[in-house]
């Protein structure tokens, strides 16, 4: 099977979200981590949700988006600290370049991280090959590739 290669670091669409979001390409974390505040729980048709606003632009707090996922999980993950927390789970939709796929995301705050997103081993099974000397292969917002 051959898979597409993707750099350290790419733009990455959350379509249903409708934002798109600088990620960091990391195959030391096991999962994909996204930044999420004023998480809200709620149950919506007897489907446990969160609702939650998305800061897309890093190191910036302008654009807010309020989105609302269902939870599917509830996980214990470690921190870059090492301490464990646990943290909701959603199931979403991504594109990168042409490539359209599902993956699981936790949500926390990454306010002192250098990227609003991570993507983690699991995001990234059998759809890409990472090349940790390339950026932005899919392109940037707005601009041709």
């Amino acid at each position: 099977m051959k898979r597409t290669v993707i750099g350290w670091r790419e733009w990455v669409a959350l379509p249903l979200f409708g934002v798109t979001i600088k990620a960091k390409v990391d195959t030391g974390a096991a999962s994909a981590s996204l930044h999420a505040f004023n998480l809200e729980r709620f149950t919506g048709d007897g489907t446990e949700m969160v609702r939650f606003d998305i800061h897309p632009r890093q190191r910036s707090a302008k654009g807010a988006t309020t989105v609302e996922a269902e939870v599917v999980d509830e996980r214990q993950v470690r921190n870059p600290g090492g301490r464990a927390e646990t943290r909701p789970v959603i199931r979403t939709r991504l594109r990168w370049a042409e490539v359209v796929w599902e993956a699981e995301i936790n949500l926390t705050r990454r306010d002192e991280m250098g990227f609003r997103m991570l993507l983690g081993r699991k995001a990234l099974k059998n759809q890409f090959v990472v090349d940790p000397g390339r950026s932005f292969l899919g392109g940037r917002p707005g601009k041709e590739k």
